[in-house]
């Protein structure tokens, strides 16, 4: 644990290809050559290497000096950022191609297997698979703030 919050393991997430391709799908993709991003709209799914961002927009931030490089890519309006049983949720994700972190803000979850957290904002390093999620400006239940919740399943065998 941290001194921001809680640090676990993302292990579905660890040691994903973040050098893979990227693949887009989107209702409407306007290309914006002069800033050097792309902006997609409307049911916007990204995939790479197994792991799947889903959200209602994204901008997608690139670099074409020698050839066209995805450096970031910004998901706004509720995302979801899947890959194999491990779900991440949250209002924005910041997807740094370049430093393979991904960092999901406003009322985040991470669910695995039965095993869920709460926070609001949750940092991916996709190297490592260390997770560190706290809950600045969230607030549960009774009204505290910068606390994390999670449940964890027991086991039941023996």
């Amino acid at each position: 644990m941290n001194s921001d919050g809680q640090q676990l393991s993302a292990q579905a997430f660890s040691g994903h290809e973040t050098d893979a391709p990227v693949e887009f799908d989107a209702g409407d993709i306007d290309v914006e050559d002069r800033q050097k991003r792309v902006v997609l709209a409307g049911g916007v799914t990204v995939k790479q290497a197994g792991m799947t961002v889903r959200s209602p927009r994204m901008l997608v931030n690139y670099d074409d000096e020698s050839d066209l490089t995805i450096s970031r890519i910004t998901a706004v309006g509720g995302v979801s950022v899947r890959r194999g049983d491990e779900t991440a949720n949250g209002d924005v994700a910041i997807y740094d191609l370049e430093r393979r972190i991904i960092t999901l803000t406003g009322s985040v979850s991470l669910d695995r297997r039965g095993n869920s957290l709460r926070g609001d904002r949750l940092t991916i390093n996709l190297a490592s698979g260390l997770a560190s999620l706290d809950g600045q400006g969230a607030s549960n239940a009774e009204g505290n703030t910068s606390r994390v919740s999670g449940t964890f399943i027991v086991s039941t065998e023996q």
